[in-house]
């Protein structure tokens, strides 16, 4: 985009509008996203200078004002939204250390998988499989290939598959000794 001269110089005299509108609407470092205050204050100049570029008289300041905040705001939604892409659904929590000792007692976790997979209904039991899997080094992307779902759907399972197998009496009297 240019700006003529006296787009330019609007642009300059209103810099610190950009600054108000950032300590008006942002509250806080847990609202920036993956942007830094400074990140903020270009986006919200371009803001600025989009407004410079199309203002057609009027009270500036107060078009200019609403045009840098819609220009942050489409920056913080597509960085929440690139984020959520890129957020790993492929983390499971660690197991606590007492299982390993307790498999050298006689516990044997894949019989107790079985067992459980084997009382489940289908998505619960693709869910337990998908967590071995998981185990064994895949990825929710691997997994879901292999089931032919996306990633999202094999995390929903694993996820309801945890959940299934916390409320179980015997692997939870396994993880909580």
């Amino acid at each position: 985009m240019k700006l003529n001269v006296e787009q330019q110089r609007k642009v300059e005299e209103n810099l610190g509008l950009v600054n108000k509108v950032i300590n008006d609407k942002v509250h806080g470092p847990y609202e920036l996203g993956i942007y830094t205050r400074d990140d903020l204050f270009q986006i919200g100049c371009i803001g600025l200078c989009k407004a410079a570029a199309t203002d057609k008289g009027g009270t500036f300041s107060t078009y200019a004002y609403r045009l840098i905040w819609n220009q942050i705001c489409d920056a913080l939604i597509y960085s929440t939204r690139r984020m959520g892409y890129e957020t790993s659904y492929e983390t499971l929590p660690e197991m606590p250390k007492e299982i390993d000792e307790l498999s050298g007692i006689g516990y044997d976790i894949e019989e107790m998988l079985d067992k459980a997979e084997a009382a489940t209904p289908p998505s619960t039991a693709k869910g337990i499989r998908a967590l071995r899997l998981m185990s064994q080094g895949f990825t929710c992307r691997e997994i879901g290939q292999r089931y032919n779902a996306s990633d999202k759907l094999v995390c929903a399972w694993m996820s309801k598959a945890r959940k299934y197998l916390r409320n179980r009496p015997d692997i939870a009297a396994l993880v909580n000794n």
